[in-house]
């Protein structure tokens, strides 16, 4: 059984909590006693309550970090307490980022899963989706590189290093997070394979390791310092490659290699799920490949997919009295 003792001392915002077990000797009550300490501030706990919210929910640290900024944004547009907020606010909220700023559909329903998780889970409030609603709008189709457009953009790379995580990206259909998490005992050689660990959803997964990819990792490793922990180590040795070092590496090669299109490190994921399903790997096959934990998220590659790939002839020309017909 627990006994609670309450006390405030000079800070009137600021709660400790004593708590003893009662079957305890009344000389031995306090021994080893836990002073908990909750602060009860504005706008600061608020935020605090809502990182421990998301620690509970047990959201990755990227998403913890974007949530936490995408509510910032949010709080600082109403110019008062967040615990005051209501649902007009949003709405008027989400109403500026959309036709003031006219930031992309995709970003303002960004905004407003953070502010509906701000609301329902840290706040307490009750939440509508008929007052608040998600922007409807058009499912755009990802931009893809050629098989030959990929092998001069890695052939343009002469870091061995970044030759390597750009190499990994495209031949496993890794995220930016994942290859550069990457560590020198995720890479197993004998079965061939990768292993992903605390990718998005928390899931660990295995996906495929090139032998031509394979290779480039093994000369990296041997002439770059041979690793020990991260297999692409920061600047520091002791942290992984930032995300934002790939991506100007990606840019950079593009430049060299003379590529117009405006891809992202994520384009190379796209690229590897449809280069498999025009190689005829099925498309099961691939949802495994990729984390997915729904087939509808990987349907999406077969629009991608170029015709002569799926052998289809149009019925004009079959109607020219084609011996096919």
């Amino acid at each position: 059984m627990i006994l609670t003792f309450k006390y405030t001392i000079a800070q009137p915002k600021i709660k400790y909590y004593i708590l003893t077990n009662v079957r305890a000797p009344p000389d031995k009550a306090f021994q080893g006693f836990t002073i908990l300490k909750f602060r009860e501030d504005i706008s600061m706990d608020i935020i605090e309550k809502l990182k421990f919210d998301m620690q509970l929910c047990g959201l990755s640290e990227v998403t913890q970090k974007n949530y936490e900024y995408h509510v910032r944004k949010f709080a600082s547009f109403c110019e008062k307490p967040l615990e005051e907020v209501n649902l007009d606010d949003v709405r008027v909220f989400l109403h500026y980022l959309r036709n003031n700023k006219k930031l992309g559909i995709g970003t303002v329903n960004y905004f407003h899963t953070c502010i509906k998780f701000l609301f329902q889970v840290t706040l307490e409030k009750l939440w509508n989706d008929w007052r608040v609603p998600k922007l409807r709008g058009y499912k755009t189709v990802p931009v893809i590189l050629s098989r030959d457009e990929v092998k001069r953009l890695i052939a343009t790379i002469d870091n061995l290093k970044y030759k390597a995580i750009i190499s990994s990206v495209y031949s496993a259909g890794l995220r930016i997070s994942e290859a550069c998490r990457l560590k020198v005992t995720d890479i197993d050689s004998s079965n061939m394979q990768i292993f992903v660990r605390q990718s998005k959803g928390n899931k660990d997964r295995y996906t495929i390791l090139s032998e031509t990819n394979l290779s480039i990792l093994r000369k990296y490793w041997q002439q770059c310092g041979k690793p020990k922990e991260y297999l692409f180590p920061g600047q520091s040795g002791d942290a992984p490659l930032t995300t934002s070092s790939v991506r100007r590496i990606l840019q950079d090669a593009c430049e060299k290699a003379k590529i117009p299109k405006k891809i992202t490190v994520h384009t190379l994921r796209h690229c590897f799920s449809t280069h498999l399903l025009e190689s005829g790997v099925s498309i099961f096959a691939i949802m495994i490949l990729l984390g997915h934990s729904c087939i509808s998220s990987t349907c999406r590659y077969l629009q991608l997919v170029r015709m002569d790939a799926f052998d289809i002839r149009s019925p004009l020309d079959i109607l020219g009295g084609d011996d096919d017909a």
